[in-house]
Order: structure tokens, then C-alpha cells, then sequence
């Protein structure tokens, strides 16, 4: 499908990206890992993550999509379409390329520090771009037909030239780290310690998706024009993180984090707080026009616009176990609720047109919970297993930006409740230095009101009060990480 808009920015973006990677090229002929410095007080580090999957229900790789395929049942456009048996990337985690400063300031006890991070896919060897998947497969299948559909959905990685993270700052033991830019939401880094698949995409809904991070919108899982500040004392840490937003950030309005946490005696807990105004969802490519991006000016990918909040409790606990192995137990709680917000203007990460078509009336609301277990040898074999449940409750929505219809479960099956569950399990093994192979089965399940859409549930017919979707993956590959 033709998209004929964002030629310019486009360009820009690809030349931008061509002199990050030239730079990070240059530092690999000389850095063996990321702790080797590449010139003084700079690290280059990558990921490459390639293998096969087999997925009982699914649709095609995609090039663009972030991951490659729609690992989960829990995805923006319900499409999934047979199995599907393919080469992958990205199934244990995103492969990425970055560079990272860290700089003494004289005898000041203070240190310079930035980093900077895009993601790419591997096997097609273009930048992760969500957005545009979503735009190419508009006006592709239908829900009870998805022929033709390849893997799509929303996310915070939208083609840009550093899709990931980029910020700077400074920081001291005494002070604490101060740094501005674009960064994580505080949930997502919170995750890489608090999530037993470690956000691996195929087998942890975390990875997948940046719901949970981005307090119910994958957009505000890393937050343009924001400050964040973090201090560690001895067992506790504390952290905050302000946002501006912005009219092509993907979170129009201001969005605020704050991170309270100990650690002591093997146990670890944090506690987090999120407020994202204006956060972008886009929706199922089913709703774009045809040719979403192009015309003057262009439709726009359909989206809906939200006040988001989340409250979250993450804990871990570990102990050493016999031959110096370790195993670390997880559990962790999230309640999210999205909202009505005002949208006069602005767009998706990347600069992405929107066409707001639908709002919130009364709130959608999430409750998320999951548990886990890590088991790791001496020698760095690991095997993981995760359990994750989401339950929705039944919303209700307007007409366009501001519409007050009330529209329920009985108009729109996607509103009515229902239940996501998932649980895998993942063996790791690192074979030499910096490369391991892994192996893992995935398996969810939606229910109701998030299986409405879905061919083999009604096809988008029908009501959302009965019905669900399964799909199982297993994944194997290789992981190089320098």
C-alpha cells in the first residue's frame, strides 16, 4: 500500500540514523562489550536476537512491526489468520544498537552521562516502525477475512531515528542522577527487574507490549521532552520522571511518574505511581482508511485519545541455592485506568497523523497481575517461567473527540469484560562469550470483550459476552550481545 506522506522528515530521519549507525560501526571495530570503552568514557553496545517460531494461530512477518510477529493474543488488530511457521527475530529481546557517555567531571564527585538507543529488525534490516505497519495493512482483509494481514499493532517505536531512548545528564552518588531527554517510563525500567521473562516479546506480555509500562498506552512507554531524577541511599531508592508531552510525542499532554523502592536481605519492592494526559492509542488497522497517510492532508491512522493512571506493586525475592546457583521469585499488581481527554490536535510517535474517531466515556478499566520464577546455575544456564492476567472491565464511548453517545457492550463487543491470561516457560544457555541460545514456549488466551474481532470469534459479528481466541508459540534462537 502507498504511503506518500513524511517524505522529507523521512529522509532526514534515515540520514540521521545512517550517522548513528556509521559512529556505533566505528566503536564496534574497537569494543568487545558494553563495559569497553570505545574513547575515553564512551561504550557501544548492541543486540541481534534471530531464530524460527511456530505459532498455532498468527499472521506473517512484518519488517516494519516491532518484533516482527504478533507474539501475543493481546494485540491491536485482531487478525491472526492460521499458523504460522517462519523465520523470527526478536523473540527473547529487541535487537537494538546504542551508545552510551559516561565522563568524570574533574574532582567534582560528579560524572557526565547520556545514552542513545534505536531499535531495528534484523531480518529485514529496517528500524522498528509500529505506525507504519499499522498504515500498510489498512484496507487489507476484513475481520472475518484477515487475508492478507501481516503482523501490526501500536507502540512507541515509530520509524524514528533513534526510536529507543536518548538522553543526557549528570549524575553523582551523593546527588543522585539528574537527565532530560527522551526516556523511559519509570514501569518499564521497573520491569526489567520485576518481570521473569525480562520483557522477552515472545514470551512476556511486558515485552510484547507497553501497556503495562505506559499506564494502559503503548505511545507513552518512552516520553519525549521529559526530565527525570533518581537517588539510591543505602537500601531505598526513589525516582521521578516529568514530561512535557508534545503535538507528535504520542502523549500530547504532561505526564508524571514517581518510584519509591527498597531493597534488603534478598528482597526487593517498588511502588509506582503514573499519570500520562492525552496518550495516543491507535487502533486496529481495520479502522484506517485505505490510505491512511496519504492525500493532503492525510486521513490518518484512527486513534482514540486518553487520560491514563496506574498503580503498581513489584516485588522479588532471591537466594542462593545449592552449587552457587540462585533463584528469584516475582509477583506484581498493576491497576490502570483509561480515561476521557480532550484532543483538539497533534499525533503519534513519529509525527504519525491521527483521525480521532471514538472517545472514552465511561473509564476502561485493568487490573494486572502476574508471578514467576527464575532459576539460574553457576555457569548461567537459566530456565524462566512467567504467569500474567489482565482483566477489563465494560467501557463505554463517544463519537469522535468528544462525543457522549454511551455506546456499550452491546454495540461495540470490544467494550464488553473479559480476561487476557498468559504463561510461558524459557531456557537461556550462553555458549561463548556474548552469544546464547534460547528455547521457550508461550501460551495466550483472550476472552469476551478482548477477543471480540477475531475471525474465529465472530469476525467482528456477533457480541463481545462470549468467545475467545488461544494461540500457542514456541521460539528458538541466538542472541548476540556485544
Amino acid at each position: 500500500m502507498p504511503i506518500t506522506t513524511f517524505t522529507t522528515r523521512r529522509r532526514a530521519a534515515i540520514r540521521t540514523c545512517a550517522s548513528v549507525l556509521a559512529l556505533a560501526t566505528m566503536a564496534v571495530a574497537t569494543a568487545a562489550h558494553a563495559d569497553t570503552p570505545v574513547g575515553e568514557g564512551i561504550s557501544v553496545f548492541a543486540t541481534i536476537d534471530v531464530g524460527y517460531a511456530y505459532q498455532s494461530a498468527g499472521v506473517p512477518l512484518n519488517g516494519d512491526s516491532v518484533g516482527g510477529l504478533e507474539y501475543q493474543a493481546f494485540t491491536t488488530t485482531r487478525n491472526f489468520n492460521g499458523s504460522q511457521s517462519t523465520a523470527a527475530e526478536n523473540a527473547l529481546e529487541q535487537s537494538k544498537l546504542g551508545l552510551a557517555v559516561s565522563e568524570k567531571l574533574g574532582e567534582s564527585g560528579f560524572v557526565a552521562i547520556a545514552r542513545l538507543e534505536t531499535a531495528f529488525n534484523p531480518l529485514s534490516g529496517t528500524l522498528s516502525n509500529a505506525c507504519k505497519s499499522l498504515a500498510e495493512n489498512s484496507g487489507v482483509g476484513t475481520p472475518a477475512n484477515p487475508a492478507g494481514q501481516t503482523a501490526n499493532f501500536d507502540s512507541s517505536r515509530c520509524g524514528q531515528a533513534i526510536n529507543g531512548v536518548l538522553y543526557g545528564g549528570i549524575a553523582s552518588k551523593q546527588y543522585g542522577q539528574l537527565t532530560f531527554g527522551r526516556q523511559l517510563s519509570l514501569i518499564q525500567a521497573a520491569l526489567a527487574t520485576y518481570d521473569p521473562q525480562t520483557a522477552a516479546p515472545a514470551f512476556s506480555f511486558f515485552g510484547y507490549s507497553g501497556f503495562e509500562a505506559g499506564a494502559g498506552s503503548t505511545q507513552a512507554t518512552r516520553l519525549d521532552n521529559s526530565v527525570q531524577y533518581n537517588l539510591t541511599r543505602d537500601h531505598w531508592h526513589v525516582a521521578a520522571l516529568y514530561a512535557q508531552g508534545g503535538q507528535d510525542s504520542g502523549v500530547i499532554g504532561k505526564s508524571y511518574i514517581v518510584d519509591a523502592g527498597v531493597a534488603a536481605h534478598g528482597f526487593q519492592l517498588d511502588a509506582l505511581y503514573m499519570r500520562a494526559n492525552g496518550a495516543v492509542n491507535l487502533r486496529s488497522s481495520y479502522d484506517n482508511a485505505a490510505d491512511p497517510l496519504g492525500g493532503a492532508p492525510a486521513a490518518g491512522l484512527a486513534a482514540f485519545i486518553t487520560k491514563d493512571t496506574s498503580y503498581s506493586v513489584m516485588g522479588k525475592y532471591t537466594t542462593a541455592m545449592p552449587n552457587k546457583a540462585r533463584l528469584m521469585l516475582y509477583a506484581g499488581y498493576s491497576h490502570i485506568e483509561k480515561a476521557h481527554a480532550d484532543y483538539t490536535t497533534g499525533g503519534a510517535q513519529g509525527g504519525y497523523p491521527l483521525s480521532v474517531g471514538i472517545n472514552v466515556n465511561r473509564p476502561a478499566k485493568y487490573d494486572v497481575v502476574w508471578l514467576g520464577a527464575r532459576y539460574t546455575t553457576a555457569r548461567a544456564l537459566s530456565i524462566s517461567a512467567g504467569l500474567y492476567h489482565i482483566h477489563q472491565n465494560d467501557w463505554t464511548i463517544g463519537l469522535g473527540p468528544s462525543g457522549t453517545e454511551g455506546l456499550t457492550c452491546a454495540a461495540a463487543g470490544l467494550l464488553c469484560h473479559g480476561d487476557f491470561n498468559e504463561a510461558s516457560l524459557v531456557i537461556d544457555k550462553p555458549v561463548i562469550k556474548h552469544v546464547d541460545i534460547y528455547a521457550g514456549v508461550n501460551w495466550s488466551e483472550v476472552t469476551k470483550g478482548l477477543a471480540w474481532g477475531f475471525a474465529s470469534d465472530q469476525g467482528g459479528a456477533g457480541d463481545g459476552t462470549k468467545g475467545k481466541q488461544v494461540q500457542t508459540t514456541l521460539a528458538t534462537g541466538v542472541r548476540i550481545k556485544f
